[in-house]
């Protein structure tokens, strides 16, 4: 495997990529996929390495996914969640952050509610950082491991192709790496949510933005639901969700509108009857445990890049 052009100390966002690195994630990760079907999915690449997992936020596919990621690279991985941590007594997120670093991890992957948690760890540790979600900033690794879901189904062929995310855009990191990373790797983005939950400047943005789901779903090449958070109708941004589930639950017979084979994409957990439709969940053309699959590959990968870097 090859690591010399990888440019960068931390992995925080998808804009900080350049084409040629995002192709050797994508393409690390395809050969630690073999990994993980062998009977004895593991190797000694990053033995003797530490990896700190310090998620001040819930998550299961995204700590989980590192956690065995970092454990079939055989490196020591140790988890740090915010109510088992000192940050629960008050303690700053830069004196947490010193403090793991006088550990002397290798890495730390870190997910926090505030945007810019991760780029303020990196600026001020001399390990690596990778950024598994900051407040409504970014989420690179998902949208990594969702390129590398299309790439695979795709069989490479990428250019040209169109795909249209559905839900709430201005709370998701997941939208904002993905459209970023997609347009990079030279697919075009339309989008498609309730005006309340669309950026303001959203016509800045490099997407095609609908105001009705069937048209937005018309020959698309793939389509990507977000996860709704129900805080959102707490805050007087949605009427109702019942209506939401009307007008932007994506169905079978949407997905009968777009492009032949056009592929079903969510990052989890899903709400099953709100953002997809149960039957739509289970249907051959959902990929979301494909996405699931390719989390642990693309983090061995992230990790192993990052773990090498330094290394002759």
């Amino acid at each position: 495997m090859i690591h010399t052009k990888w440019r960068h100390k931390d992995l925080l966002d998808t804009d900080d990529l350049a084409p040629d690195e995002v192709t050797l994630l994508l393409d690390t990760a395809r050969e630690f996929q073999e990994i993980n079907t062998r009977p004895v999915k593991k190797v000694p690449t990053l033995r003797g390495k530490g990896v700190v997992l310090f998620f001040a936020e819930n998550s299961t596919r995204t700590k989980t996914s590192f956690d065995v990621a970092g454990k079939r690279l055989s490196a020591d991985t140790f988890a740090l969640s915010k109510s088992g941590s000192s940050i629960a007594k008050g303690e700053s997120l830069k004196d947490t952050a010193l403090t793991l670093q006088a550990m002397a991890p290798d890495i730390i992957v870190i997910r926090h509610s505030s945007s810019g948690a991760a780029r303020f760890l990196a600026d001020r540790l001399s390990c690596s950082v990778v950024n598994a979600g900051d407040g409504w900033h970014a989420h690179p690794t998902q949208a990594l491991l969702d390129a590398y879901t299309l790439r695979e189904y795709w069989q490479g062929d990428m250019g040209g192709k169109s795909l249209l995310i559905v839900g709430d855009i201005t709370h998701s990191r997941v939208a904002r790496s993905n459209i970023h990373l997609l347009n990079l790797l030279g697919l075009s983005v339309r989008v498609h949510g309730p005006r309340t939950l669309l950026p303001l400047d959203i016509h800045n943005w490099p997407v095609a933005v609908y105001s009705n789901l069937d048209e937005a779903v018309a020959g698309v090449d793939a389509v990507m639901c977000l996860r709704l958070q129900l805080e959102r109708q707490q805050a007087g941004l949605l009427p109702d969700l019942a209506e939401y589930a009307t007008f932007f639950c994506v169905t079978k017979r949407h997905m009968a509108m777009a492009a032949p084979g056009a592929p079903l994409l969510h990052p989890g957990p899903i709400n099953r009857g709100l953002e997809i439709a149960s039957d739509l969940a289970d249907a051959p053309e959902s990929r979301i445990l494909d996405q699931v699959t390719a989390g642990v590959a693309l983090r061995m990968a992230v990790l192993f890049t990052l773990g090498m870097r330094n290394e002759p």
